[in-house]
């Protein structure tokens, strides 16, 4: 009963955190207005530091979550199958807050209205997002979200750490799901004061948490992680040896 009921939980966080997902790119695409959430209540808060709050608060507990201390904290209250779901869906809940409660700031920051070259940014634009998803099975994508952790649990089955590997785009990109996020929240024909701090919080974030993230990573891997850090670039792609 207990497996059956964490592999529910991980489905449900899936898709909570797919949602997630799906509501910061449809923001971004302006199909999804900014604020959503925010209905007819109080909107008297200053709203550039309201929406740097959001995604400080956002940056601090996906960076905090992903952390080993974090991890081995949490796995003595929930089952260890569970660790990587629970992420997930704090993932999508805060995603959806971020993008929800985010507030409207006047002004343009640029505006394309040349149609080639609009149509050439939302082309990048799809592309970021699009290579973000193919990065995800690269590795394992339902190890990534957590479906594999809660499948093998429920199987009774171990479940062993998935071997370190460098193919597709990770052959010459050490980071390419952080490549596509940067693609997504830049290339845009229209920025405006709106999304442009939540497009400079988000990059902050990436390169705060990629520096945490590869000294975890070298703690993990050691040598071969370093190795690896001079065969392929951290952002952009880098070819040849």
């Amino acid at each position: 009963m207990q497996r059956t009921i964490v592999l529910l939980y991980g489905i449900v966080c899936y898709f909570i955190g797919v949602i997630g997902l799906v509501a910061i790119i449809a923001s971004l695409a302006q199909i999804l207005p900014f604020g959503y959430l925010w209905g007819d209540g109080d909107v008297s808060v200053q709203p550039i530091a309201w929406n740097v709050l959001l995604v400080a608060v956002w940056g601090l507990i996906h960076s905090g979550m992903a952390r080993p201390g974090f991890k081995a904290l949490i796995t003595k209250v929930i089952p260890t199958a569970a660790e990587r779901a629970s992420y997930v869906l704090v993932s999508g809940i805060t995603s959806i807050a971020l993008t929800g409660y985010w507030m409207a700031v006047p002004g343009q920051v640029w505006l394309v209205e040349q149609p080639a070259l609009a149509y050439l940014l939302w082309a990048l634009f799809g592309f970021g997002w699009v290579f973000l998803l193919a990065s995800t099975f690269a590795i394992n994508h339902f190890d990534l979200f957590g479906l594999r952790q809660v499948y093998l649990n429920f199987k009774n089955q171990p479940n062993p750490p998935l071997p370190f590997v460098k193919r597709a785009m990770y052959s010459y990109i050490r980071h390419p799901i952080q490549t596509g996020v940067l693609i997504g929240v830049w290339a845009t024909p229209s920025m405006t004061m709106t999304q442009i701090i939540l497009s400079l919080g988000f990059t902050a974030y990436i390169f705060i948490g990629l520096h945490y993230e590869e000294r975890d990573l070298i703690a993990e891997h050691g040598d071969s992680y370093r190795k690896y850090r001079n065969e392929a670039g951290k952002i952009l792609p880098k070819f040849g040896k």
